[in-house]
């Protein structure tokens, strides 16, 4: 029996320290539940999207792929290494609405592990703005 609840927030092993399922495990288990969708949003990765949208399609359920960004204070740059200004960094959750919300989702996540990265893999909302198309943007936990 299909059920309408879909799980925006998910992390899996791929999200180190936060995230303990597998990937075929997550989608087992929505499938199990009677789910018809799930989104994949580990923390500043996206090392298990393949992963996840050939388990899905697999299970018949439908891949939603996103990623659990960490932004810069509001007018700090991504590549800012300031220890009193750049340590402190907030939480934005952002799912892929089509191919090219994957691509920018793709952008966002390689530049803020290469220029971004101080203590975690940052983004600025500069370079956010610039790569907003096909996105959907929601907070994704206390730290949002």
């Amino acid at each position: 029996m299909p059920n309408d609840f879909v799980h925006l927030h998910t992390h899996s092993e791929y999200s180190l320290l936060d995230g303990l399922g597998r990937v075929k495990d997550l989608v087992k288990e929505a499938k199990r539940l009677g789910h018809t969708a799930l989104a994949l949003t580990d923390h500043g990765v996206m090392h298990g999207a393949v992963e996840f949208f050939r388990a899905c399609k697999y299970g018949e359920i439908r891949p939603i792929i996103g990623v659990e960004t960490y932004q810069t204070v509001w007018g700090r740059p991504m590549g800012g290494r300031d220890a009193q200004f750049d340590k402190e960094n907030y939480h934005l959750l952002l799912l892929a609405r089509d191919m090219d919300g994957y691509r920018n989702l793709l952008k966002i996540t390689s530049q803020s592990n290469v220029n971004g990265y101080y203590y975690k893999p940052r983004v600025d909302h500069d370079f956010l703005a610039a790569h907003a198309k096909g996105l959907v943007a929601t907070t994704g936990c206390q730290i949002g």
